[in-house]
């Protein structure tokens, strides 16, 4: 048996691949998680090894894995500025860059989340999430 902390998002993709938010939130689809940093294996916290070597951890886990809702968070080493373009112009909601030697903070301080300005689901968003239900 494996024992596992896992950060990731859960999100509903659509036909396309995209991910769609109404349909998270208004539970229209199954949703999957996208697993993208493995903090805690089989009784070890992990936390303090390198980003790159928590990655490939991660990979082997998932890839051992049965789980067809979990699926690994594929990174790449270099070319991000090509690649937050073309999440731009597919309009996604951005990237988050790490450093790939990076421990990882509970406080969120090694990782940046650069959001694409004209993501277009990001409209109203914030209104859905902080509206109070009576």
């Amino acid at each position: 048996m494996r024992d596992a902390i896992l950060d990731g998002e859960i999100c509903c993709p659509g036909t396309d691949g995209v991910s769609q938010f109404n349909h998270l939130l208004k539970r229209k689809a199954q949703p999957i998680f996208y697993a993208f940093d493995l903090l805690w294996l089989d009784g070890e916290d992990i936390r303090r090894l390198p980003l790159i070597v928590r990655k490939k951890r991660l990979a082997m886990l998932i890839r051992s894995s049965d789980c067809a809702r979990i699926l690994y968070a594929q990174h790449i080493e270099s070319a991000g500025k090509q690649m937050f373009a073309e999440i731009c112009s597919r309009d996604l909601e951005g990237i988050v860059a790490k450093r790939k030697l990076g421990i990882y903070k509970d406080d969120g301080n090694g990782w940046l989340k650069i959001k694409n300005r004209s993501y277009s689901q990001a409209e109203g968003r914030h209104e859905l999430l902080t509206k109070r239900r009576g």
